[in-house]
């Protein structure tokens, strides 16, 4: 059994949400870096340009990359074999948002009633929390803020499985063509296919997590993944809007069985300012 004090957690998550909040990493970098080479449209160009530049001051000043530092999702690898001592595990996240976000002075953007007052929690609380319980003695913590500009375009619709692949294809074109400008392209898209509803928007949010660009490890979901990007980007909506040939910097796919009956197929994007941090205790 392995024992991890809830304060170790709550320090690591702070600090977690600090550096991702000012500091892109390296492979969104070279994707940005990438498209800029790639980029035709000399507006598209000038806008990469700028987003790049941002990159630099804010890691060099470390200030927020973006002003808008997100809903604070975190997922949780947790091993089988770890206790938690000294306090529970979700309190200790919370609190970890609440002191990184007052520290690295990040704007607190999450609203209580939000139907009806819309009063702000004032320290980014709470977190919005995915758990995996897996083998072993470690405990894997990766922080997402996640900017609400490209979580307003997420979108999620029950497919007939008679539609299959090019149903699938279609409808995340369509998702990102309807969103225009408003995610803040170039974005990276994640697709979640398969489980239920509400399991396919877990899988699409997941998979921005893993490295721009980096293919499935399934040829027939990589294929899938390449068709769709050759879809999005042939939209010509391009960097902030100005139009171009890299709407998006990378599509990725995760999948899952589904029941006979069902083909649920979740979008969920993030912005260039693709950001998260995590680490292992």
């Amino acid at each position: 059994m392995h024992e991890i004090e809830a304060r170790q957690i709550t320090e690591t998550v702070a600090r977690l949400f600090r550096e991702a909040n000012v500091s892109l990493p390296d492979d969104v970098l070279a994707a940005l870096k990438s498209a800029r080479a790639t980029e035709v449209s000399p507006a598209a160009r000038d806008a990469l340009d700028r987003i790049l530049e941002n990159a630099t001051i804010a890691g060099a000043e470390g200030t927020p990359l973006c002003q808008d530092t997100g809903t604070s999702v975190v997922f949780l690898e947790l091993g089988q074999e770890v206790h938690v001592t000294g306090g529970d595990l979700y309190s200790a996240i919370n609190e970890g948002v609440r002191q990184g976000y007052k520290e690295g002075y990040l704007r607190k953007s999450m609203a209580a009633r939000p139907f009806t007052a819309r009063t702000n929690t004032t320290d980014n609380t709470p977190a919005v929390i995915y758990t995996d319980v897996v083998p072993g003695d470690k405990l894997r913590i990766i922080a997402l803020p996640k900017g609400g500009g490209a979580e307003n375009m997420s979108a999620l619709k029950m497919l007939s499985p008679s539609e299959g692949r090019q149903g699938i294809i279609d409808f995340v074109v369509s998702t990102i063509d309807k969103a225009g400008s408003n995610p803040c392209p170039p974005v990276i898209i994640g697709v979640g296919i398969g489980g239920t509803a509400d399991r396919a928007l877990v899988l699409a949010k997941r998979a921005l997590l893993r490295p721009v660009g980096q293919p499935s490890p399934d040829p027939e979901t990589a294929e899938l993944e390449r068709d769709i990007l050759r879809r999005v980007n042939d939209l010509g909506i391009g960097a902030m809007g100005y139009g171009g040939v890299v709407t998006a910097l990378a599509v990725h796919v995760e999948v899952m069985p589904a029941h006979i009956a069902s083909l649920p197929v979740a979008v969920n994007t993030v912005c260039h300012s693709a950001r998260h941090r995590e680490a292992v205790l």
